[in-house]
């Protein structure tokens, strides 16, 4: 009896290093110290040391119920993308740059190649917001996970001073709300869409005209967008950003009222943007309340932006020079602290 002969194949392990260098190599920035393999990813704080008061954020994440997806399609590329994305944004969300990130696969069996292209989504999402891949761990479980499944999260270190923090705190009535375009779904909701829609391969192959001809899969499947370099340009164009709100699990209803401080409403028009086809779909195919829609998914809307009303312009022309999509979608008004929707 040996290890392999109980399931876990300490060869394999080596392969998929092997196979992910490359990729890992692409994240890399100057501050980053020695190799992949190492017990420990190391990071220079030199560039830092300039800042008045550095501090420290982070962020830590997975992909969620979205990898039965992946397992379904059998296409894996992508989904470190949303596993980045989920713990970058966050950091951006407080005025973060975000420096760092590792990955922790957990998988039944490690097939070298698999892992290896789950490594260069982590990658590109990586390379999608200026953050250095430094390490990681790829843990087989025989007997606790399928042997063709896994389970992806990681997380995100970044930096910013404090004096240019988002914390919400000066979010105020007559504040504008500006909301940044999603790619679709992201990582959130997708154990209601999994009882929504039948998850089988043919359902996954079926395009649908409501989402335009496309493959519902290929809808669903569509990464996370990474907002980063979005955040980044806003604040370049001197920009004094009052609050901002990830939309993740909990949709509009949860996740902007982290933002506010009390006193404050935020006021959003469910009309004033063009929502992706993929929501009233789910809406309508699952018989779904719309409170539950907006409580659950992201409606087409990734990040939600509080800022003084003339700069509205300056926003949404920052937010347009990286490719992203911005529309003013309401208003903060002063009230109880939370979200009305009209």
């Amino acid at each position: 009896m040996d290890y392999k002969n109980s399931g876990v194949d300490i060869e394999a392990g080596y392969k998929s290093v092997e196979l992910m260098k490359k990729y890992v190599k692409e994240t890399v920035r100057p501050e980053v110290l020695g190799g992949i393999g190492g017990f420990s990813g190391a990071f220079s704080l030199n560039k830092i040391k300039d800042m008045e008061d550095p501090v420290l954020l982070s962020g830590t994440d997975g992909c969620g119920t979205k990898v039965k997806l992946a397992f379904l399609m059998d296409k894996h590329d992508t989904i470190g993308i949303d596993a980045v994305a989920m713990c970058v944004n966050d950091v951006a969300c407080a005025g973060g740059e975000p420096l760092f990130f590792l990955d922790y696969i957990a998988c039944g069996k490690n097939y070298p190649k698999k892992i290896a292209e789950i490594v260069k989504g982590v990658a590109e999402g990586c390379k999608q917001s200026d953050c250095a891949l430094i390490g990681g761990e790829t843990a087989e479980h025989p007997g606790l996970m399928p042997e063709d499944e896994y389970d992806l999260a990681g997380f995100s270190v970044g930096v910013a001073d404090r004096k240019d923090l988002i914390t919400g705190e000066n979010i105020h009535d007559g504040d504008v709300l500006i909301g940044l375009a999603s790619t679709g779904v992201h990582s959130n909701g997708f154990s209601l869409v999994r009882n929504v829609f039948e998850m089988t391969k043919e359902s996954l192959d079926t395009p649908y005209d409501e989402l335009g001809g496309k493959k519902l899969g290929d809808v669903l499947i569509e990464p996370t967008r990474i907002y980063v370099h979005a955040l980044k340009a806003i604040k370049a164009a001197g920009v004094k950003v009052h609050g901002v709100s990830h939309i993740t699990g909990g949709g509009f209803y949860e996740n902007v009222p982290r933002m506010l401080p009390e006193g404050v409403r935020a006021v959003i028009v469910k009309d004033s943007y063009p929502m992706l086809p993929i929501f009233p779909l789910i809406e309508k195919k699952g018989d779904v309340d719309e409170h539950v829609m907006y409580n659950t998914f992201n409606m087409g809307i990734g990040m939600v932006i509080a800022a003084g009303k003339s700069d509205t312009d300056a926003i949404i022309k920052a937010a347009e020079s990286t490719g992203d999509k911005a529309y003013v979608i309401g208003r903060i008004e002063s009230g109880e602290k939370g979200v009305t929707l009209c």
